[in-house]
């Protein structure tokens, strides 16, 4: 039996029963280990204020429109993009996978799940590595991409505005392309883990204006990137404001309803500030060629693994699968010191 987590109606979650079929001739189960939470994208779910839980998205026209059934009806059942788990069966045509094999990759909340054996081949954990660094490879992705969209270059001085979990890997991931990274937090436990694991300054909103600061630290110049990761408007406009003339923002942030406090008649109007979207769906351009979503997933494994990404240290709490619907409360109630909130299954 296969047991799933599902979001009833906003902040109601129960656990759904399917039983199990065996798997077919090229196919795998897969047993999970652990999956983690996102705070981002998964709490827009929880709290109901995804675009896609009101309305459409058309994806021919990649319009979301309304008077149509949302794209997320309740129940939704797609809750989960960060886990790992082990082959516990092999379909009769499968010869190079066996039981014990460690695989990472989106098959949302659930104890079990089967899958093609070309989708596990192409999603092997290293077999000496820790299996909890697999719930990393989708937002370890979204981290990366967006440091790819900064266009970093080495020496360059770069502010992260956000250091939830997304932010601390994009710091490291910057600090690792040779970056001076400014983090900004108000949270003084965010910035003391990002320092902790490498970065090089932190600053707190709440002290005074952050660009100003920035501006001062860097001879006036400014940062030559800034990448918002929050989600919070404020962060955005005050990252439009501490960015060097003729230079980048990333919005990597989930930004909920409209985005007030933009003030577009001022600096991003003239600095003539660049201001894109980061966004898993797509990799950035110019590298596009080059970089998929499957080598991003593979190189967030692998950096961790070895030892460019140090990020089981964000993981601050561990859960019962049981336990799941309290995690997401707690997450939802941004519950002081929790930063990457995991769900561990039985075996």
């Amino acid at each position: 039996m296969t047991v799933a987590l599902v979001l009833k109606a906003p902040r109601e979650l129960g656990f759904e029963e399917t039983p199990d079929a065996p798997p077919g001739a090229d196919e795998v189960r897969i047993a999970t280990l652990f999956s983690g939470i996102s705070a981002g994208t998964e709490l827009t779910q929880y709290r109901g204020t995804s675009p896609f839980m009101a309305r459409r998205w058309d994806e021919e026209r990649r319009l979301f429109v309304d008077g149509e059934a949302p794209s997320w009806p309740y129940p939704v059942r797609n809750l989960g993009y960060e886990e790992v788990g082990e082959i516990v069966e092999t379909g009769t045509a499968v010869a190079d996978l066996r039981p014990g094999m460690r695989v990472y990759g989106t098959w949302n909340h659930r104890t079990h799940h089967v899958a093609s054996a070309e989708y596990a081949r192409d999603r092997l954990m290293p077999d000496d590595a820790d299996p909890r660094i697999g719930i990393f490879s989708h937002i370890g992705a979204v981290a990366l991409n967006g440091v790819h969209d900064a266009r970093l270059r080495i020496g360059d001085t770069v502010a992260v505005f956000g250091l939830g979990v997304p932010g601390q890997i994009v710091a490291q991931a910057a600090r690792a392309s040779g970056a001076r990274v400014i983090g900004i937090d108000p949270d003084a436990g965010r910035r003391a883990t990002a320092l902790s694991l490498g970065m090089h300054d932190a600053l707190d909103p709440k002290a005074g204006s952050v660009a100003e600061t920035i501006k001062a630290m860097t001879g006036g110049r400014g940062a030559d990137a800034c990448i918002e990761v929050s989600g919070a408007p404020p962060a955005l406009a005050e990252a439009i404001r501490a960015v060097a003339y003729s230079s980048r923002v990333v919005a990597m942030g989930f930004f909920q309803g409209e985005v007030s406090g933009l003030r577009l008649g001022e600096e991003f109007h003239h600095n003539r500030v660049e201001l894109i979207c980061s966004q898993i769906s797509g990799t950035a351009p110019e590298a596009m060629h080059r970089w998929s979503k499957p080598r991003l997933w593979r190189t967030a494994i692998e950096l961790q693994h070895r030892g460019v990404l140090d990020l089981l240290p964000l993981i601050t709490h561990t859960a019962p699968f049981e336990e799941a619907p309290d995690l997401f409360a707690r997450l939802d109630a941004g519950e002081p010191g929790l930063l990457q909130a995991t769900i561990e299954f039985p075996r």
